[in-house]
């Protein structure tokens, strides 16, 4: 398990290496206009240089990437173009905010998912058909439209929830959850609909293979063989699923961030992106990458530990 972990350990640090770089050179190889752009119209030629000296512009790509990776790794992201802020410092105000959304959406996908998938799957029938309609009307609606209309019938009509605004959980338990109540519920939806199809999918195959059989033929309880044997079996294509949508969460958030007011990740990209502030951007990106790397490798890990033929592979 070591070696294994080792070496996915080490795919991702190509990984987020050879990405950091890809990145670096698209949103800093494009960046003749940016103290213009940041100074106005009426600056003179002598102060766009300045200012393309001060943020080290003017200097060749690959010193600009060498300067930036060594100060990277200290964890120094460099400073905001608008702002001046530290990027680093603002990711740590920003990125709790996402990951506590993007956290419990999973955990509500996850289980509901399971709860209903299982279900589906076994019982058949009407239940795995009216479960399928709902899946199939859940993927097809927005999250940001389902998100409106959240706000309008439980926050402005029936006034039970917040419509806006995020309260961290150290300053109030209870306000933190009720601030995440429709933001979640609005990203969850669709992913429900889709993951509970495909833990749906996994569990069917694996209970119609052939240990299932000679295991109901021993007499083992129906219980016993879901819970023991057929479950351990589609969890890695459960798993996998749930990794994807996470990774699609990270994204997702950014609009329901923006419908909810909440300042999270997702606020400040579209504003760091509206205002060509790269190296928020790189620092929101070169994050974003170690998140969906981390997640790989834990999904990766567990996969093995339940199916040891991936290690084997």
């Amino acid at each position: 398990m070591l070696r294994y972990l080792s070496r996915r350990i080490a795919s991702g640090v190509f990984l987020l290496f050879a990405i950091s770089l890809l990145t670096f050179a698209l949103m800093f190889g494009s960046t003749d206009n940016v103290a213009r752009n940041l100074l106005g119209e009426s600056a003179t030629a002598e102060q766009v240089a300045a200012l393309n000296s001060e943020l080290g512009l003017d200097r060749p790509l690959s010193t600009q990437y060498l300067d930036w990776l060594r100060n990277a790794v200290r964890g120094d992201l460099g400073k905001s173009w608008t702002s001046n802020s530290r990027v680093s410092e603002e990711l740590q105000r920003r990125m709790p905010v996402t990951l506590s959304i993007v956290f419990v959406t999973v955990t509500v996908m996850a289980l509901l998912s399971a709860v209903l998938g299982i279900t589906a799957a076994v019982r058949g029938g009407w239940a795995d058909r009216l479960i399928q309609v709902g899946s199939v009307v859940g993927f097809a609606m927005p999250n940001f439209w389902l998100a409106l209309i959240l706000v309008i019938f439980f926050a402005i009509n029936l006034r039970w929830l917040p419509a806006t605004g995020y309260v961290s959980f150290s300053s109030s338990p209870a306000s933190w959850a009720a601030s995440l109540v429709l933001p979640v519920a609005a990203l969850a939806f669709s992913g429900i609909a889709s993951s509970s199809q495909q833990v749906r999918g996994a569990v069917i195959d694996a209970l119609r293979q052939d240990y299932v059989r000679t295991l109901r033929a021993r007499g083992v309880s129906a219980g016993s063989i879901l819970f023991r044997h057929a479950l351990r079996n589609a969890m890695p294509a459960a798993l996998t699923v749930l990794s994807v949508q996470f990774i699609a969460l990270l994204g997702g958030a950014a609009i329901i961030e923006r419908v909810f007011a909440i300042p999270g990740l997702g606020s400040l990209t579209v504003a760091s992106a509206l205002a060509g502030d790269v190296p928020v951007l790189m620092g929101i990106v070169v994050n974003l990458i170690v998140m969906v790397i981390i997640v790989n490798i834990l999904i990766d890990v567990i996969n093995a530990w339940v199916n040891p033929k991936v290690r084997m592979s």
